[in-house]
């Protein structure tokens, strides 16, 4: 093996510490025999060494490059820089811990006028070529701030030191201390092997929950879009269709999805969050993790895999805190001002909740009336992740457009916001407006509606939650989120 790069093959055997979780995800799959472009890393300690080095790689890991995209073309057949038959590789950063949205991503990298043509004499499809060399460009400009070189091997240099840069990016360095994260970890840089969901009717990407995020039902849920790749279905800005849909138009390859979304989640003991492309038919999983989702899922699949047998009671109340129950259990809209409250905006639900506040567009304004102490919803057509920071504060997020598996989405599950997706044009009308978001059916109402307190007693996970929380505390003395403080503090203390 390689002193600087690592080629994951899943033998590797290393921890994610140092492969980041992207690259983990990957060898991990691999190792299960699940299908996954082939690919390879530098490890976290690459870019531990870079900043020591005040920001310079060392030529010795420039020199381990060629022999590893000598490896992948082994394995597709393709060659990087080639102009007949090219290798486009996609470059990504990885962090030990799941960074949603905070790093950069670059794909179809290596692509230029002489592959561009080479892709469109050999699928016989010009716009495909030019639609792949489009986001190329657009994605590079993006992350490392100029347009790219046409020689393959410099965009590569480029865009692996961007990646580094993006360990101390404003937003990862915010998002890192919001979360009490160290500085010191640094990320992975994954480089691997193009799939394209851009290629024909038979092509497309998507995101997998293999659990319902939001409501926590043991149910598959997920989003695809035909003609996809890479940020498609995340970004928000294309309407996702319904898994289901997949079902239908590619049998073989849902099947198979399906298969590899149970095998993981066995492996992996907890709901996992995949992306997955589709290449004229043919299945590739990209990437694996444990899936961000609402306080409501996460309740209920607690429960759920402990009955199942996948994780003990102990595992089962060290995966909810007492935070996460006090949200289950918070108010709702009363039902006897429904019939005449005006709606103003209906979408999709994201993350569950309701909350009311005055609708705000600019993100630096929201930051700043949140963060003293008002009641603010922001509203955008999108959001980016740029935006984290103001949606860590605000009291919910309403978009135009997107899905339930886009950024706005993930990031409001992971901060357990209020978050209602794909309202359609007009919702950013409302700025200065009083409203409420009734993130659990995915409606906007105007005004500052009453809400009621939930019934005690009428959830039988919870109920069940407590029972385990009395049994491992021996005491029936005090409420499950009270109970669960006592229980970490035990544990904190030893």
């Amino acid at each position: 093996m390689s002193a600087h790069v690592l080629m994951l093959d899943g033998t590797t055997g290393l921890d994610r510490d140092l492969l980041g979780g992207k690259a983990w995800s990957i060898e991990r799959m691999r190792s299960l025999g699940i299908p996954v472009p082939p690919a390879f890393a530098l490890g976290t300690d690459v870019c531990r060494q870079y900043y020591r080095d005040e920001r310079t790689l060392t030529a010795d890991v420039w020199d381990e490059l060629p022999a590893a995209m000598a490896a992948l073309a082994s394995v597709t057949g393709r060659h990087f820089g080639d102009e007949t038959h090219p290798l486009l590789v996609s470059v990504r950063s990885g962090a030990a811990i799941s960074m949603p949205g905070m790093m950069d991503t670059i794909l179809n990298l290596g692509i230029n006028d002489q592959v561009e043509k080479a892709l469109a004499e050999e699928t016989g499809d010009s716009r495909y070529a030019a639609d792949t060399r489009r986001r190329f460009v657009e994605q590079f400009e993006k992350v490392v701030g100029t347009y790219p070189p046409d020689d393959p091997w410099e965009q590569l240099r480029m865009a692996i030191v961007a990646v580094l840069e993006s360990w101390h990016s404003r937003r990862a360095i915010a998002y890192r201390r919001d979360r009490g994260i160290s500085d010191d970890g640094g990320t992975a840089v994954t480089v691997q092997a193009m799939v394209f969901g851009n290629l024909d009717d038979r092509s497309g990407t998507g995101v997998l929950f293999t659990r319902d995020p939001l409501s926590g039902a043991a149910t598959p849920y997920g989003e695809w879009l035909l003609h996809g790749q890479g940020e498609d279905v995340v970004s928000g800005r294309s309407n996702a269709r319904a898994l289901d849909e997949l079902a239908d138009e590619m049998p073989t390859a849902y099947a198979e999805l399906m298969a590899a979304a149970r095998q993981l989640e066995q492996a992996g003991r907890d709901v996992q969050d995949i992306e997955f492309t589709i290449e004229s038919g043919r299945l590739w999983l990209l990437q694996t993790r444990s899936a961000k989702r609402s306080a409501e899922a996460t309740v209920r699949h607690a429960v759920q895999l402990q009955r199942e047998g996948l994780i003990t009671v102990d595992e089962a109340l060290d995966r909810v805190n007492a935070d996460l129950v006090e949200s289950v259990m918070t108010p709702h809209i009363d039902p006897t001002v429904l019939r005449t409250a005006e709606e103003v905006a209906r979408g999709k639900q994201a993350c569950q909740g309701v909350a009311v506040g005055v609708v705000i567009t600019d993100v630096d304004e929201a930051e700043e009336r949140a963060s003293n102490g008002e009641q603010v919803i922001l509203v955008r057509p999108t959001t980016d992740p740029d935006d984290v920071a103001a949606m860590s504060l605000v009291s919910g997020v309403v978009t135009e457009l997107g899905g339930a598996t886009s950024h706005a989405a993930v990031v409001c599950r992971e901060l357990n916001v209020p978050c209602v997706v794909g309202c359609g044009d007009g919702a950013v009308e409302l700025a200065g407006q009083t409203v409420t978001v009734d993130a659990t059916h995915g409606i906007v109402y105007r005004g500052a509606l009453p809400l009621v307190e939930p019934a005690a007693g009428d959830d039988s996970d919870l109920e069940q939650l407590l029972g385990w929380a009395q049994a491992t505390t021996g005491t029936t003395e005090h409420t499950l989120p009270d109970l669960l403080r006592l229980r970490a503090q035990a544990v904190a203390t030893g």
